[in-house]
């Protein structure tokens, strides 16, 4: 009965996990990305605290809000790449480098 329940709890904490990072992480990275962008444009786009003058531009940030971006969509098309190769009866291998659609077992 013990074994039973450390698998139960093994498989709980993995599912909390892919929960926070899929459910609050991707979330939390587009917004991570929109708020870099307000930063790399300057100007008007930022809140200043003092509202004297205008923050000059940083491309960095920009750079660091687009990166933010092709995260989140390669979280949603690895996603929507896992959906539809379980409807066509395949499944998604994570065993090489990049995810490949193969069949199930």
């Amino acid at each position: 009965m013990s074994h039973n329940l450390q698998f139960a709890l093994q498989a709980a904490w993995r599912v909390l996990l892919a929960g926070l990072i899929l459910g609050a992480g991707l979330p939390t990275l587009f917004a991570l990305g929109v708020r870099c962008l307000a930063w790399g444009a300057g100007g008007d786009a930022e809140v200043h605290a003092r509202g004297t003058a205008a923050a000059r531009a940083n491309p960095a940030a920009t750079v660091l809000g687009w990166m933010c971006f092709i995260v989140v969509l390669l979280g949603v098309v690895l996603g929507i790449t896992f959906i539809v190769a379980s409807g066509f009866g395949k499944a998604l291998s994570f065993e090489h480098v990049y995810p490949t659609i193969v069949d199930k077992k």
